[in-house]
């Protein structure tokens, strides 16, 4: 039994309530916080215990939903097996994994040094951005020292610099891995890495120019591409999966074209939201009291 994966499903559990509350609230750092810390748990575990492992874990995360519906050692044209089950955590209890799951685990578990050492640069580097990204706009610091935002911003850009070329890096052997597809995967993660970077590129020539409003409107947007990227990416591919067994790789591209863009989509929707209620909130201040008839 894959306690471990069991565990994170309880977290994902917390994590959704804390969504609830902070939608009723308005009060979403609870949420952004939670999953901050998941997605410590989620990298770490590259340093801690090794792709290999890591990626047995990830991957074991889709078995349950993947495998929704067939019956024991049933397959679908989606699904692969591995050499003596070692890509999941599951044991034998699921031995049909996502193709690109088996794929995922058979690249850097069995592939070349330099590959490994790429993939780890690229989540080591993009790991500091994320937090630092969390600590620019929930932080004390937004409020605090402009030296030390600016400090940590700059930190923030060169690690996010860093990880998107290792990305690009990586995504360049993509088109010889069919379980990915092929070209299309290649060039959707050319895509998001586009999103990605060019959303702070634009946010960093904003304050550059002193528009302090514009320069944090594309800091939200980047932090959405972020977030697209990581946890949309691994949403999408929940959902899809098992809606789209009899399409290889069909899953993964959609969740590899999408999530950035979503991701961006859903940030400005929630940062027109929070100016709207604070402008209905000065609105409500600075009107007039009204003196009642009797």
């Amino acid at each position: 039994m894959a306690y471990d994966v069991l565990a994170f499903y309880g977290a994902l559990v917390v994590w959704m309530g804390l969504a609830v509350f902070g939608f009723r609230r308005s009060n979403h750092r609870p949420f952004f916080g939670f999953g901050l810390v998941l997605v410590l748990v989620l990298n770490l575990r590259y340093f801690i215990e090794g792709p290999a492992a890591s990626i047995a874990f990830f991957v074991g995360l889709y078995d349950v939903f993947d495998n929704l519906g067939l019956s024991q050692g049933e397959g679908a044209p989606a699904l692969a097996t591995c050499a003596e089950n070692a890509c999941t955590v599951w044991g034998d209890r699921y031995v049909n994994h996502p193709s690109w799951g088996v794929a995922f685990y058979d690249r850097f578990a069995n592939g070349p040094a330099l590959r490994t050492n790429l993939l780890r640069a690229h989540i080591g580097f993009n790991t500091i951005a994320f937090v630092l990204m969390h600590a620019q706009l929930l932080g004390p610091t937004r409020f605090g020292s402009r030296r030390t935002h600016r400090m940590l911003g700059r930190i923030s850009f060169a690690a996010i610099t860093a990880g998107t070329f290792f990305a690009v890096w990586l995504a360049s052997e993509h088109n010889e891995v069919s379980e990915y597809g092929g070209l299309a995967a290649e060039l959707g993660f050319y895509s998001m890495s586009a999103f990605v970077y060019g959303t702070i590129l634009i946010a960093i020539r904003a304050i550059r120019r002193g528009d302090e409003r514009e320069h944090r409107k594309w800091m939200i947007r980047w932090a959405g591409s972020m977030w697209g990227a990581f946890w949309l990416f691994r949403v999408l591919l929940v959902v899809t999966g098992p809606l789209l067994r009899n399409y290889e790789s069909a899953s993964l591209l959609i969740s590899i074209w999408l999530s950035a863009p979503l991701g961006i989509l859903i940030a400005e929707q929630l940062r027109l939201r929070t100016v709207r209620r604070r402008g209905s909130a000065r609105t409500t201040r600075t009107l007039p009291v009204a003196v009642g008839t009797h």
